[in-house]
């Protein structure tokens, strides 16, 4: 009852926000932040499935914490999940949530004092579905993307304040076998939930009821603006406004695409979208936390494309940051720490997390940090 009722305060909060008198309601996010002190990565190593965890400190720079890698109780793939949000920490900071691809489950751990982690009692449930890939949370409502033959699905949890995760009835939405759904993701204020199908160019989008169940929006799913929809994020500064980038067009033909977003989960492109990146594959996209830039992780190209965000939702391409050490290197998922001083971005094929100092719209890079043997990373969390 407490998460409902959350839920509904944040939603009369979102509706200010989008009409102008933000500023006049107390932030929840603000009333829950704390330093990104943190880092966490799905190792999703096979077998037994572990998360790195990093200290961060001042500078931007990361360390091992004691006793990781932690495990998680299910199993991981060994090779990469072609997803955005594989691990999450919730919105009130207690926990990490990780998608065990492997065997079919997810995983709910604990942040304890110093940042380590324990698997919570009852920690890993069944995703319901088959080779769970991305995960959403917004006051302790979760749904996952299951992206297997077989099981393919959008399907919702609620998260008790212990950790333990119960299925929501009457939640799941199924998918084509075909679908490949790359990210699920909740809008700030909990309003909106949207899919990417990366395999069929399609976006999933929903309004959330305030009991957590997902109505499509009419005419969903959309046709994406070009092929493969891959990475996506709301502006956190606009729940409105939806960016997604779109990998699969070809050398150097990347693009951005930005869509406003009705109460009902409809999509409409904002003027001039898609937007050329001028790589190729951008496929993780990460929006700085006062909604003024994007950056879209390039892994073919080897680089992370930076855009100013106009009020509007229009982008202007900056330029791009090469990552060191690109033969091969595979950047992937990026996230922002809490500061938003830092960007740490997954180096998937030589297992590494590397970090960047970030200064408005400007990158640079600061070195890397190794991740565990045996890792294939998929999704990297902050606290």
């Amino acid at each position: 009852m407490q998460n409902f009722l959350m839920r509904s305060l944040r939603t009369v909060i979102a509706a200010l926000a989008a009409i102008g008198v933000a500023g006049t309601v107390p932030s929840l996010a603000a009333a829950h932040s704390s330093p990104a002190d943190y880092v966490y990565v799905n190792d999703n190593t096979i077998g037994t499935n572990t998360v790195a965890g990093f200290v961060r400190h001042e500078d931007g720079q990361l360390t091992a914490l004691p006793g990781s890698p932690f495990d998680t109780g299910g199993e991981g793939t060994g090779s990469g999940l072609a997803s955005q949000g594989a691990i999450q920490v919730t919105g009130d900071g207690h926990f990490v949530i990780a998608v065990d691809a492997g065997s079919n489950q997810i995983s709910v751990l604990r942040i304890k004092r110093h940042g380590a982690l324990e698997l919570v009692p009852h920690g890993v449930v069944s995703s319901r579905g088959v080779q769970p890939v991305s995960i959403a949370e917004d006051d302790g409502l979760v749904y996952v993307a299951n992206a297997g033959a077989g099981g393919s699905n959008y399907t919702g949890f609620t998260l008790s304040p212990s950790g333990r995760l119960r299925p929501l009835a009457d939640s799941t939405v199924p998918l084509p076998d075909d679908a490949q759904p790359g990210d699920v993701l909740i809008n700030p204020g909990g309003t909106n939930l949207v899919g990417v199908r990366v395999n069929s160019s399609q976006i999933d989008s929903f309004s959330v009821g305030p009991d957590g169940h997902l109505a499509a929006a009419p005419d969903s799913p959309f046709a994406a603006q070009a092929a493969g929809p891959f990475g996506s994020e709301f502006r956190p500064t606009n729940p409105s406004q939806l960016f997604v980038s779109n990998a699969h067009a070809g050398d150097g033909n990347g693009t951005v695409s930005a869509f406003n977003v009705e109460s009902d989960g409809a999509l409409s492109p904002i003027a001039g979208s898609p937007f050329p990146d001028d790589q190729t594959a951008p496929c993780w996209v990460e929006i700085t936390h006062d909604g003024d830039f994007l950056f879209a992780v390039n892994t073919r190209s080897g680089n992370i494309s930076r855009y100013a965000i106009a009020p509007d939702g229009a982008l202007t391409l900056l330029g791009s940051t090469q990552v060191s050490n690109q033969s091969g290197v595979g950047a992937v998922d990026p996230r922002l720490s809490t500061d938003g001083r830092s960007l740490y971005v997954n180096e998937s094929r030589i297992a590494a997390l590397g970090e960047f100092d970030v200064d408005g719209g400007q990158l640079t890079e600061q070195g890397s940090v190794s991740l565990p043997a045996g890792a294939a990373p998929a999704g990297v969390a902050v606290k």
